[in-house]
């Protein structure tokens, strides 16, 4: 028996046609740096994005499935091509401007992307690597910088706005099966080459309703969402979709990404919510020490890509800044989990954040299990700790093979029967809280016991005098592996290492304290703001660390 139901497909175009009609005044506001901030509404920013699509299909050629990159900051422009690309049937590409040069042209040319919109500001970035491009057509440019830098380049060049002046501002929107590529995001490439993950207009349709269900993060046409999130970086978290189905304000901060640029915009325009990750926020909360602002409109803050540190989480509730946890990846468009404690914990106990600083629980739409060493299932019992798997309906089931390669699913990165194997380690509760201890790779593997790099972290930047902390494993003739402390200490903080290693002791069993300890001017960063624990593991290896053994 089948039912009576309509058969309505999940797509992007729906989302835009929603924000348009139904909140076309909410606004993207996209900060300048100086002067007023550039206001746009929803229904101004759809009505421009079918002027972009008209000028990709009618002036620059692009067809459905053609790939139509952007290396943009986070900005209103960035915002219509999200949606116009993707509407048409064509495929959203989104770069990520930190990647190194040689990274970034492999990327491009094995999406085969045919146009690249890119901000002034970014030619210095994109210009060399043109000649290494040979699917690029054309170059569309928006905003402000030097274009005699793209002088000789085999592309043609177009301006973003004159390429759009003139074109109708109503696009007859395709009719898309919803599994279609809607967008595409690679993954970092911290080991080997990058990986293609491709979205769906259903996946993230789906995507978007979780994001703004109050279990997630919960805003409406009342909120405003400073997206300091990249939108390179996974969608931005979804949000610029998720926005559109709720029409909450985004403020988009551009390339002004430094702590006091983004102090001043909460100030000025009163942002009610916020996404980046730890980074960020530790950077935030160093500037709002040294030059007090009024942040008092900005009660929830989503950090994820990386363990919030409680010193972190304590110092913003002190400020009124509810940190929510959040855990993902590139392959879960990201969401995967939110830490929303549950009803029953009283708020302010130490119950109580003790679930904040989990990872949070899983969604309807995620489904997960734990695998032991020799491929077991393990229970949901908060003790037992395994690799985490998970699928579900924005959950990437293979990567890009190339345009005329098959979908690949590397053994490492997906189960027999289909499940992905995230590379995390952790233990996960019978009411589904989760709780990561180390990514696989970093977990330091100690006479056969397990020490987690990010409790020590933790730990460490718990200390007064610690600005951050990265532990790693390395070998150790008696134990296998033992853990290396490397910290940065705070300007003009002058802790000893056997001060740390007292204050850790008191935190920390007693066999987990790092014999080897060094002072680094700052812990390395992938290219999503992480810890790239790969290059203090070769600096040590090659000898560059001043290592103390105590």
């Amino acid at each position: 028996m089948l039912s009576t139901m309509q058969d309505v497909p999940l797509t992007v175009t729906r989302i835009l046609n929603h924000g348009v009609r139904v909140h076309g005044a909410s606004q993207i506001t996209t900060w300048t740096g100086e002067g007023e901030p550039h206001r746009r509404t929803f229904a101004e920013a759809g009505a421009r994005s079918a002027q972009l699509a008209h000028a990709l299909r009618d002036d620059l050629g692009v067809q459905r499935d053609d790939r139509v990159a952007t290396l943009m900051w986070n900005n209103a422009v960035h915002v219509e091509a999200y949606f116009a690309i993707p509407c048409m049937g064509a495929v959203l590409h989104t770069l990520n401007l930190r990647l190194p040069a040689d990274q970034l042209t492999w990327i491009v040319n094995h999406a085969a992307d045919r146009v690249i919109i890119v901000n002034g500001s970014l030619l210095p970035l994109l210009a060399p690597l043109l000649p290494g491009l040979p699917t690029v057509e054309h170059i569309v440019v928006s905003g402000p910088g030097d274009r005699s830098v793209l002088d000789g380049a085999r592309a043609q060049v177009h301006e973003y706005e004159d390429l759009i002046a003139g074109k109708p501002t109503a696009y007859d929107w395709p009719e898309l099966d919803e599994r279609q590529a809607a967008a595409m995001c690679y993954t970092s490439g911290t080991t080997g080459d990058p990986k293609g993950v491709v979205y769906s207009h259903r996946s993230i349709y789906l995507h978007s309703m979780q994001v703004n269900m109050t279990e997630s993060m919960g805003l409406t046409d009342a909120d405003t969402s400073l997206v300091v999130v990249p939108q390179f970086h996974v969608n931005a978290w979804g949000l610029p979709h998720a926005t559109f189905m709720t029409g909450v304000n985004m403020l988009m901060p551009d390339r002004f990404l430094q702590p006091a640029p983004l102090a001043e915009m909460i100030e000025t325009e009163r942002p009610t919510h916020a996404a980046a990750v730890p980074t960020i926020w530790q950077g935030l909360l160093a500037e709002l020490r040294a030059k007090p602002r009024d942040v008092s409109s900005l009660t929830q803050v989503t950090i994820g890509g990386a363990a919030c540190p409680p010193s972190l989480m304590k110092a913003f509730d002190e400020l009124g800044m509810r940190v929510c946890h959040a855990w993902g990846m590139t392959e879960t468009s990201p969401l995967g989990t939110v830490a929303r404690p549950p009803a029953h914990v009283e708020p302010g106990s130490d119950e109580e954040f003790a679930y904040r600083l989990t990872q949070g629980r899983f969604p309807a739409g995620v489904e997960a299990r734990l695998s032991g060493p020799g491929g077991e299932i393990l229970p949901w019992d908060g003790e037992s700790a395994g690799e985490l798997e998970v699928r579900g309906n924005w959950i990437a089931g293979a990567y890009y093979g190339g345009s005329d390669g098959e979908p690949l699913r590397p053994e490492d990165k997906f189960s027999e029967d289909g499940w992905l194997k995230t590379g995390d380690v952790g233990t996960i509760s019978p009411d589904g809280f989760l709780t990561l201890t180390d990514r696989a790779k970093d977990v330091i593997k100690s006479g056969g016991e397990w020490i987690s790099s990010v409790d020590l972290e933790n730990a460490l930047m718990s200390h007064p005098d610690v600005a951050e902390a990265a532990v790693v494993a390395v070998p150790d003739d008696k134990w296998g592996e033992r853990p290396l402390a490397t910290v940065v200490l705070k300007e003009g903080a002058s802790a000893d290492f056997e001060t740390l290693r007292a204050f850790l002791a008191e935190k920390v069993a007693k066999w987990q304290l790092p014999e080897r300890w060094t002072i680094i001017p700052a812990v390395p960063k992938t290219s999503v703001g992480k810890f790239d624990k790969k290059v203090l593991r070769k600096q040590y290896a090659d000898g560059e660390l001043d290592v103390t053994k105590l």
